[in-house]
């Protein structure tokens, strides 16, 4: 018990002595301070300083930047007038987020394939044009056939895409006949106008091989009214060819 009682007490000198050393190690600074004044010419070197120029310099939009810009203040509208807040959450935000790009994805897709078709129907065009079995289809038509027969008859059938090319042909036939023209299966219409001498008649023909490759290489259905009227071109130049 007196070792236990020993212990304790050295044990309270101990920390009586740490405390003393503790505050005899403080020391309190009294010096004078001395204010330092800054002016504004004091600044100036470190205005001109780019290191310290902290503005923040936003990068010029382009043109996608806008267009996605403008699609977001839409879409926040939209959600604005669904849900009533700003912003949504879940689900819908991430829907909110990606819709931009899936809207910009389908109109280059709408675009690709509008050019990949007129391509196409080109290129049908051309090899139409240049075929050789389209070629002496219309040799067998223009030497042997019925033509005005064969304008009748695709016009009964309501044929008129077909009666338009047969008139063409006809046009062809006697542009040939009165030697306007030296018809070949290798020769494209452009040869055929380059070798009118004649300026009405060339004007003419211009204008029908337009109808023609519009209604015929373009593919485009035309109803009765639409015929009545394209027939005209082809009627007038075929009289003017005609008559002596």
């Amino acid at each position: 018990m007196l070792v236990y009682r020993l212990l304790l007490l050295c044990f309270c000198f101990g920390q009586l002595s740490v405390a003393q050393q503790s505050e005899q190690s403080v020391r309190f600074d009294d010096s004078t301070l001395e204010k330092q004044e800054i002016t504004e010419d004091d600044l100036e070197a470190y205005k001109a300083d780019k290191d310290f120029n902290y503005t923040e310099v936003e990068p010029e939009e382009n043109f996608l930047d806008k267009a996605y810009r403008w699609l977001q203040n839409i879409l926040n509208k939209f959600w604005e007038a669904i849900f009533g807040v700003g912003t949504a959450s879940g689900f819908l935000y991430f829907v909110f987020k990606i819709l931009p790009y899936l809207l910009l994805a389908f109109l280059l897709f709408l675009l690709i394939r509008f050019f990949l078709k007129v391509n196409s129907n080109n290129l049908i065009a051309k090899s139409r044009k240049q075929g050789s079995i389209l070629f002496t289809e219309e040799e067998q038509i223009i030497k042997n056939e019925d033509i005005p027969a064969l304008i009748n008859e695709a016009i009964q059938q309501n044929n008129y895409r077909l009666a338009i090319r047969y008139y063409y042909l006809l046009s062809l036939k006697y542009l040939t006949e009165t030697d306007h023209i030296s018809w070949q299966p290798q020769k494209t219409n452009e040869d055929y106008i380059n070798e009118i001498n004649k300026e009405l008649l060339k004007a003419d023909f211009k204008n029908i091989t337009r109808i023609y490759d519009y209604v015929w290489y373009g593919e485009f259905n035309i109803d009765v009214a639409k015929f009545e009227t394209l027939k005209l071109p082809f009627e007038h130049l075929n009289t003017t060819i005609t008559t002596p």
